[in-house]
């Protein structure tokens, strides 16, 4: 479960990482729109995840200390 979510999470910079780029460059807008909309909807399923792993009893929070 950890990997997973890892994972998704570097899909997340990944994606944000691709619209900064297209940003810098000065590129085609729907490519940096694209980029965007794929990390919104990667964190949406991120957290629609942790939240259904929460409640399945798959990982526990820890908080601090």
């Amino acid at each position: 479960m950890k990997l997973l979510i890892l994972l998704v999470f570097a899909a997340i910079l990944a994606s944000l990482g691709m619209a900064l780029f297209q940003l810098v460059r000065g590129g085609d807008s729907r490519k940096m729109a694209n980029a965007l909309t794929a990390r919104i909807s990667l964190s949406v399923l991120l957290f629609l995840a942790l939240f259904a792993a929460w409640g399945a009893g798959l990982i526990q929070p820890g908080g601090f200390g």
